[in-house]
């Protein structure tokens, strides 16, 4: 069995453990395989072994990569992960299945009108500015009832849930409890949170959307 087939299955049992030693029944997140940078050579064995959740940061590379793949595989759903521009918008509409990185109005704007012309809804996170640091990309705690409203009731988009970037690995729980107090707030099913660092913490505040990269295909180079 291939390297990182292995690397998922023991993901995959590490989280068993842990949703058991919880009790949380029917609780069964997903795993998104985060591919970006490594060559379809590397990803090929996850998709033979029957794993459908990849995640991208870079459009020109995604197009790239899985296009013909997609095309062919219809059951790979492919996550969005990373910033997002509004030129790059056309280009993610038809490929990805997943964004999870909606984090201002512009963009909110721009995903709205290319899924008017392109006739496809796609699913998509907010990504909180979890900290409330000015500088840093997300949505700020204070603003997101309004943005979650602008989003649904006038853009007509379907947000399904929150993501966040903990800006302290160190700290990762107490950035995951209020995660998942925001969506409870707002009666959201699904939080992206937790990779390879931290996803079982993230357990612990039932994330449902674990992006996980090198624990699963190893360092980048």
């Amino acid at each position: 069995m291939h390297n990182v087939v292995n690397n998922l299955l023991s993901i995959q049992n590490e989280l068993k453990i842990k949703i058991k030693k919880l009790n949380l029944n029917n609780y069964n997140p997903n795993i998104i395989a985060v591919s970006k940078t490594f060559s379809m050579k590397d990803i090929e064995p996850l998709i033979n072994h029957g794993h459908i959740h990849f995640g991208e940061n870079k459009v020109q590379e995604a197009v790239k990569k899985w296009l013909n793949v997609k095309n062919d595989i219809k059951s790979i759903k492919l996550h969005m992960i990373g910033k997002l521009q509004t030129n790059k918008v056309k280009y993610v509409i038809p490929l990805f299945d997943y964004i999870h990185s909606l984090d201002n109005l512009k963009l909110a704007e721009k995903i709205s009108n290319e899924q008017i012309k392109k006739n496809k809804i796609i699913n998509l996170f907010i990504q909180i500015n979890i900290e409330n640091e000015k500088q840093k990309s997300g949505i700020l705690i204070e603003e997101l009832n309004s943005f979650y409203k602008t989003c649904t009731q006038d853009l007509g988009l379907k947000i399904i849930g929150l993501m966040c970037l903990p800006p302290n690995e160190k700290k990762s729980s107490l950035y995951f409890y209020k995660m998942q107090q925001l969506a409870e707030r707002l009666n959201l099913k699904e939080i992206s949170m937790g990779m390879s660092s931290d996803y079982l913490d993230a357990i612990n505040f039932q994330a449902t959307y674990l992006r996980i990269g090198t624990k699963i295909f190893g360092n980048r180079n």
